[in-house]
């Protein structure tokens, strides 16, 4: 649980009370490499904080062909929060590319939480932010940064990213193909 008191107290401190109700919601769960925590056209019930492991989000096109669109790593939330905030199927599938350990949470009973202590509430807005700015980076990156410092920008959040997941994973999730990885990588490396 130490890890979630860090994540709380990086992103909005709360009063300890607020803390210990929050912290009984929490299950830690085991999760085997290619588990899922939501799946495509299902609607969820929890969310999560990734203690260890790498998850993805991606979809798969009408020819099977799948595209990451994000990488969850140690200490970040995850799941399809789109989903459990409309209490809709989800449009992504989220499964985990290592065996990896979450701290999960009912989002209903997370949600009757925020209703009932104001410092929980704000918590919530303070990741919801996060996630906001998170996304506006991934789509500006994609907007304006070539593959090349895309990559680079990659390695720099996540250096060990390379000896975690395939290479194909991280072509994915940068938009490009395996080769053009391939070939950033041999024009970095040969310098």
């Amino acid at each position: 649980m130490k890890l979630i008191i860090d994540f709380i107290n990086k992103i909005n401190p709360i009063p300890k009370k607020s803390s210990d109700k929050l912290l009984s919601l929490f299950r830690l769960k085991k999760l085997k490499k290619g588990d899922s925590i939501a799946k495509l056209g299902e609607v969820p019930n929890d969310f999560y904080i990734l203690k260890h492991g790498v998850i993805r989000s991606f979809y798969t096109d009408e020819k099977g062909k799948e595209y990451i669109r994000h990488l969850f790593t140690t200490s970040k939330v995850t799941g399809a929060l789109g989903a459990l905030v409309l209490d809709k199927p989800s449009r992504l599938s989220y499964d985990c590319l290592l065996d990896s350990e979450v701290y999960a949470i009912n989002f209903k009973e997370f949600k009757c939480l925020i209703e009932q202590d104001p410092a929980i509430c704000r918590l919530y807005t303070s990741v919801l932010e996060v996630i906001f700015l998170t996304l506006e980076s991934k789509i500006y990156d994609l907007s304006v940064l070539n593959a090349t410092e895309r990559y680079l920008k990659l390695k720099k959040q996540n250096p060990n990213i390379e000896n975690l997941i395939p290479q194909y994973h991280i072509a994915s999730y940068l938009n490009i193909t395996p080769v053009q990885l391939s070939r950033i990588r041999k024009e970095l490396y040969s310098k």
